[in-house]
């Protein structure tokens, strides 16, 4: 080793690059929400609530699922723990697609099918988290 070897794996650095460019799509929905509160877009209560629920969890998820995937990749985590603990970044697209997809329809007021979106991607956080915790365990 000379030092100059990069501390990340290919497959991290290229999964948080692509987690990155996810960013102004998030920025985006913050702008959407905007306008939804201030009037611009028609949406009941129950919408605006499912619309704010989708935006954070979007956001925090990400930053999570990116620093999991960078902690269980400087520790040396492989296997089924570092694979599952991608769940996290999955859970990244579910939860929020969830809450958006759920309640588009005019002056929604209950959520459609496609909440079980959220529950997926809950069970996907919970693996994901879990999998890392167990293999930095075991690190």
């Amino acid at each position: 080793m000379n030092g100059t070897e990069p501390l990340l794996s290919v497959a991290t650095t290229r999964t948080v690059a692509v987690v990155l460019l996810t960013v102004p799509f998030i920025a985006f929905g913050g702008t959407f929400l905007l306008r939804v509160v201030q009037g611009g877009f028609p949406a009941s209560n129950f919408q605006k609530s499912f619309f704010g629920g989708g935006h954070a969890h979007a956001g925090v998820l990400v930053i999570l699922g990116i620093l999991l995937r960078v902690i269980v990749d400087l520790a040396g985590v492989t296997g089924l723990a570092a694979t599952l603990s991608t769940g996290v970044l999955w859970a990244a697209i579910l939860m929020p697609a969830g809450f958006f997809l759920s309640v588009l329809a005019k002056g929604a007021e209950r959520p459609n099918g496609l909440v079980a979106l959220i529950w997926l991607g809950a069970v996907s956080l919970v693996v994901g988290v879990a999998s890392g915790a167990i293999g930095l365990l075991g690190v």
